[in-house]
């Protein structure tokens, strides 16, 4: 066992992980600085925050080891997935039934973090993965199993249709629009990605759109819904954050100081002034926001330049894999993290509306690393085969 485990490790993408070590070292170091603060104004440890983040840093490059060994094959089997896809649906369900009993478990306006003494977890950022995980398998399948007979392909695609949208809908009224829109780009993207004729990708957008709609519909009638002021405050924030700083813009308003007073070199590690109670929770979804004040827009462009550089590996991989579930656990991977990285860049700069989705790697956040680390597992696993079976290959 273990001469396989060497074997397997000599085959390292040190391009993947090399930047995922560096982006880990920074977002702990920002994580600090951005909350100790805050911390020790409130009468908490300074490092509180840190230390938590290197636990869940400490976690997450185990599971990227244990995703890296492990055989891909144990991932398409049926019972995994359905005790997965189970598991998070009860977890969203529970979310769901949380925001009716307690509204006062919300968090910036959405229930969707499951308590568990001193960490939490977000169960909508496990359900990227398995959606990737399910519509890689789904998939990959497609090229044995579509018919010429419109009605078996109905049959196909009904029960992956039917689960992709229901789970979109259970985190879209939590609320979590950014976490929702995640998932159906993911789904879009994997749709194309496989080679399906577009039609077909288009009508199974559309059934997924009316299936989540109806879903919305069914829980609204249920008086399940929350968070839609919330949201649109959000919205009206963005585009028009000075006249309404005291009704949601002020974060971005804040975003904006944070930006100018770093310029290009920044004011020195540790000297921001906005993460001082000017900025929410600056060590989540501003987190780039203080890097940029503190380290300087060079400060920001080099992390930026690390991010770009590992989305740009991951669809390499992707490109090159020769079977079409590996080159779609990559798609879908690669797709989690340029997508996050977008949505929160965009929402500090003012280009998106605030979605609350966090900077992979460096903001602060247990589920996310997690989740993000377990799936570079799975695209160095898919780079170790793609690299053993050129050098056998050649030889």
């Amino acid at each position: 066992m273990w001469h396989k485990l060497r074997d397997k490790a000599q085959y390292l993408d040190y391009w993947l992980l090399i930047p995922y070590v560096i982006l880990c070292a920074i977002g702990a170091l920002m994580v600090y600085s951005a909350s100790s603060d805050l911390m020790s104004i409130h009468g908490a440890k300074p490092d509180a925050y840190f230390t938590k983040q290197l636990i869940y840093i400490g976690l997450g490059f185990g599971l990227l080891l244990f995703s890296f060994f492990l055989k891909l094959n144990l991932l398409r089997k049926p019972k995994f997935l359905i005790g997965v896809t189970v598991v998070i649906l009860l977890a969203l369900f529970y979310l769901l039934v949380l925001s009716r009993i307690r509204p006062d478990a919300a968090i910036n306006g959405a229930t969707a973090w499951i308590n568990l003494g001193p960490f939490s977890i977000q169960p909508a950022e496990f359900a990227k993965l398995l959606i990737v995980l399910y519509l890689a398998n789904m998939l990959s399948k497609r090229e044995k199993n579509l018919s010429e007979h419109w009605r078996d392909n109905v049959k196909l695609f009904s029960a992956p249709v039917i689960l992709v949208a229901v789970i979109i809908a259970f985190v879209l009224v939590q609320p979590d629009t950014g976490g929702a829109a995640i998932l159906g780009i993911i789904l879009l993207v994997l749709l194309f990605a496989s080679g399906i004729s577009f039609w077909w990708g288009i009508s199974i957008i559309s059934a997924t759109l009316a299936v989540i709609t109806a879903a919305i519909a069914g829980l609204s009638r249920l008086n399940l819904t929350t968070g839609v002021n919330y949201r649109f405050n959000r919205i009206l924030a963005f585009l028009e954050p000075f006249k309404l700083e005291n009704m949601g813009g002020s974060q971005l308003v804040n975003s904006y100081y944070a930006i100018n007073n770093g310029g290009w070199f920044g004011m020195g590690l540790g000297n921001s002034i906005q993460k001082r109670g000017y900025l929410p929770e600056p060590y989540t979804d501003f987190i780039l926001s203080i890097t940029t004040e503190e380290l300087g827009v060079i400060g920001a462009l080099f992390i930026l330049g690390l991010l770009f550089l590992l989305i740009f590996r991951i669809f390499t991989i992707g490109i090159r894999a020769r079977q079409t579930y590996n080159a779609l656990i990559c798609y879908g991977i690669g797709t989690i993290i340029f997508v996050q990285s977008l949505f929160n860049i965009g929402g500090l700069l003012g280009l998106l509306p605030i979605t609350g989705v966090t900077l992979p790697f460096i903001s602060y956040g247990g589920s996310s690393m997690l989740v993000l680390a377990t799936g570079l597992g799975l695209v160095l696993n898919v780079s170790a085969q793609e690299k053993k079976a050129l050098k056998m290959k050649q030889s």
